[in-house]
Protein backbone atom coordinates (compact mmCIF):
# COMPACT_ATOMS: atom_id res chain seq x y z
CA UNK A 1 0.00 0.00 0.00
CA UNK A 2 1.38 3.33 -0.57
CA UNK A 3 2.25 6.65 1.46
CA UNK A 4 -0.55 8.07 -0.30
CA UNK A 5 -3.37 5.64 0.12
CA UNK A 6 -2.31 5.39 3.47
CA UNK A 7 -2.64 9.14 4.19
CA UNK A 8 -6.03 8.79 2.27
CA UNK A 9 -7.22 6.47 5.43
CA UNK A 10 -6.67 9.20 8.13
CA UNK A 11 -10.11 9.82 9.80
CA UNK A 12 -11.44 6.72 8.51
CA UNK A 13 -14.08 5.15 10.80
CA UNK A 14 -14.24 1.40 9.98
CA UNK A 15 -17.38 -0.83 11.13
CA UNK A 16 -17.37 -2.59 14.28
CA UNK A 17 -17.75 -6.22 13.97
CA UNK A 18 -20.85 -6.60 16.89
CA UNK A 19 -23.64 -7.90 17.53
CA UNK A 20 -25.62 -8.48 20.50
CA UNK A 21 -24.99 -11.16 23.78
CA UNK A 22 -21.46 -11.45 22.58
CA UNK A 23 -19.23 -13.19 25.55
CA UNK A 24 -16.33 -11.11 24.43
CA UNK A 25 -16.06 -7.35 22.91
CA UNK A 26 -12.27 -6.52 22.04
CA UNK A 27 -12.33 -2.69 22.42
CA UNK A 28 -9.00 -1.37 20.31
CA UNK A 29 -7.81 2.07 20.88
CA UNK A 30 -8.41 3.59 17.58
CA UNK A 31 -8.00 2.20 13.85
CA UNK A 32 -4.53 2.46 12.24
CA UNK A 33 -4.13 4.18 8.95
CA UNK A 34 -3.58 0.16 7.49
CA UNK A 35 -6.98 -0.57 9.26
CA UNK A 36 -8.61 2.69 7.85
CA UNK A 37 -7.76 1.90 4.32
CA UNK A 38 -8.49 -1.74 4.27
CA UNK A 39 -11.33 -1.69 6.71
CA UNK A 40 -10.45 -4.22 8.89
CA UNK A 41 -9.39 -4.13 12.52
CA UNK A 42 -5.51 -4.58 13.37
CA UNK A 43 -4.50 -5.02 10.57
CA UNK A 44 -1.06 -2.90 10.61
CA UNK A 45 1.75 -5.43 10.07
CA UNK A 46 3.30 -5.94 13.03
CA UNK A 47 0.03 -5.91 15.06
CA UNK A 48 -0.38 -9.17 17.34
CA UNK A 49 -3.76 -9.11 17.99
CA UNK A 50 -4.54 -11.72 15.17
CA UNK A 51 -1.92 -13.97 16.51
CA UNK A 52 -2.21 -13.40 20.46
CA UNK A 53 -6.18 -14.14 19.78
CA UNK A 54 -5.10 -17.63 18.68
CA UNK A 55 -2.70 -18.50 20.84
CA UNK A 56 -4.89 -17.55 23.89
CA UNK A 57 -7.26 -20.38 22.73
CA UNK A 58 -10.04 -17.83 21.54
CA UNK A 59 -10.19 -19.17 18.00
CA UNK A 60 -8.50 -22.27 17.21
CA UNK A 61 -6.42 -21.23 14.01
CA UNK A 62 -4.68 -17.76 13.21
CA UNK A 63 -7.53 -15.12 11.93
CA UNK A 64 -6.38 -13.05 9.08
CA UNK A 65 -7.65 -8.90 9.27
CA UNK A 66 -10.00 -9.93 6.08
CA UNK A 67 -11.34 -12.89 8.52
CA UNK A 68 -12.20 -10.30 10.98
CA UNK A 69 -16.09 -11.98 10.44
CA UNK A 70 -15.37 -15.12 11.35
CA UNK A 71 -15.14 -13.73 15.22
CA UNK A 72 -18.95 -13.47 15.79
CA UNK A 73 -19.12 -16.82 15.03
CA UNK A 74 -16.82 -17.56 18.45
CA UNK A 75 -18.92 -15.09 20.55
CA UNK A 76 -16.31 -12.42 20.06
CA UNK A 77 -16.78 -8.74 18.33
CA UNK A 78 -14.17 -5.65 17.80
CA UNK A 79 -14.62 -1.94 18.74
CA UNK A 80 -12.92 0.96 19.16
CA UNK A 81 -12.60 3.65 21.62
CA UNK A 82 -12.07 6.13 19.23
CA UNK A 83 -13.60 5.59 15.87
CA UNK A 84 -11.11 7.60 13.61
CA UNK A 85 -8.05 6.06 11.61
CA UNK A 86 -4.64 8.10 12.74
CA UNK A 87 -1.05 7.05 12.21
CA UNK A 88 -0.05 7.07 16.09
CA UNK A 89 -2.65 6.74 19.22
CA UNK A 90 -0.93 9.94 20.65
CA UNK A 91 -2.53 12.17 17.83
CA UNK A 92 -5.64 11.79 19.63
CA UNK A 93 -6.50 13.88 22.67
CA UNK A 94 -8.17 13.37 26.36
CA UNK A 95 -10.72 14.53 25.42
CA UNK A 96 -11.25 12.58 22.17
CA UNK A 97 -10.78 9.48 24.60
CA UNK A 98 -13.47 10.31 27.27
CA UNK A 99 -16.27 10.70 24.71
CA UNK A 100 -15.11 7.61 23.08
CA UNK A 101 -15.54 5.94 26.32
CA UNK A 102 -19.31 7.63 26.48
CA UNK A 103 -19.86 6.07 23.34
CA UNK A 104 -18.44 3.13 24.16
CA UNK A 105 -20.12 2.92 27.20
CA UNK A 106 -23.39 3.76 25.45
CA UNK A 107 -23.09 0.48 22.76
CA UNK A 108 -21.96 -1.75 25.39
CA UNK A 109 -24.84 -1.29 27.38
CA UNK A 110 -26.84 -1.45 24.05
CA UNK A 111 -25.04 -4.77 22.93
CA UNK A 112 -24.35 -6.34 26.56
CA UNK A 113 -21.22 -8.77 26.09
CA UNK A 114 -20.29 -10.21 28.57
CA UNK A 115 -16.89 -8.92 28.92
CA UNK A 116 -15.86 -5.64 27.48
CA UNK A 117 -11.78 -6.05 26.76
CA UNK A 118 -10.19 -2.89 26.30
CA UNK A 119 -6.83 -3.65 24.68
CA UNK A 120 -4.19 -0.76 26.32
CA UNK A 121 -4.66 0.09 29.67
CA UNK A 122 -3.74 3.47 29.17
CA UNK A 123 -6.41 4.06 26.61
CA UNK A 124 -8.90 2.31 29.49
CA UNK A 125 -7.81 5.12 32.05
CA UNK A 126 -8.31 7.86 29.60
CA UNK A 127 -11.62 6.67 28.41
CA UNK A 128 -12.95 5.52 31.73
CA UNK A 129 -11.39 8.04 34.26
CA UNK A 130 -9.59 5.40 36.23
CA UNK A 131 -5.90 6.51 36.84
CA UNK A 132 -5.13 3.44 38.79
CA UNK A 133 -6.32 1.06 36.62
CA UNK A 134 -3.71 -2.17 36.10
CA UNK A 135 -3.94 -4.38 33.48
CA UNK A 136 -6.77 -7.52 34.36
CA UNK A 137 -10.24 -6.96 35.58
CA UNK A 138 -11.54 -3.85 36.63
CA UNK A 139 -13.76 -3.05 39.15
CA UNK A 140 -15.92 -1.03 36.80
CA UNK A 141 -18.64 -2.50 35.07
CA UNK A 142 -21.28 -1.25 32.33
CA UNK A 143 -24.33 -1.96 33.24
CA UNK A 144 -23.70 -6.35 33.84
CA UNK A 145 -21.18 -6.00 31.03
CA UNK A 146 -17.48 -6.53 33.34
CA UNK A 147 -14.74 -5.08 31.87
CA UNK A 148 -11.35 -6.26 31.67
CA UNK A 149 -7.63 -4.04 30.24
CA UNK A 150 -5.59 -6.10 28.31
CA UNK A 151 -1.90 -5.02 27.02
CA UNK A 152 -1.98 -3.19 23.82
CA UNK A 153 -0.97 -5.88 20.89
CA UNK A 154 0.80 -3.00 18.89
CA UNK A 155 4.11 -3.99 17.49
CA UNK A 156 5.61 -1.06 19.31
CA UNK A 157 4.42 -1.87 22.85
CA UNK A 158 8.01 -3.92 23.62
CA UNK A 159 7.21 -4.39 27.90
CA UNK A 160 4.72 -7.85 26.61
CA UNK A 161 5.77 -10.27 23.98
CA UNK A 162 3.62 -12.24 21.97
CA UNK A 163 3.93 -15.53 24.49
CA UNK A 164 2.93 -12.95 27.93
CA UNK A 165 0.16 -11.61 26.09
CA UNK A 166 -1.30 -14.81 24.95
CA UNK A 167 -1.03 -15.60 28.78
CA UNK A 168 -2.95 -12.50 29.61
CA UNK A 169 -5.77 -13.13 27.26
CA UNK A 170 -5.99 -16.52 28.26
CA UNK A 171 -6.90 -15.39 31.81
CA UNK A 172 -9.98 -13.76 30.09
CA UNK A 173 -10.38 -16.47 27.77
CA UNK A 174 -10.94 -18.56 30.90
CA UNK A 175 -13.08 -16.31 32.99
CA UNK A 176 -15.43 -15.72 29.81
CA UNK A 177 -15.86 -19.47 29.51
CA UNK A 178 -16.75 -19.34 33.49
CA UNK A 179 -19.71 -17.00 32.41
CA UNK A 180 -21.11 -19.19 29.66
CA UNK A 181 -24.31 -20.66 30.56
Amino acid sequence: MSPEELQAARDTVIPDVIAGGLSVLFCGINPSLMSGATGHHFARPGNRFWPVLHLSGFTPRQLKPSEQGELLSYGLGITNVVARATARADELDAEEFREGGRLLAAKVDRLRPDWLAVVGVTAYRTAFGDRRARIGPQEHTIGTTRVWALPNPSGLNAHWTAQTMAEEYGKLRVAAAGSLG
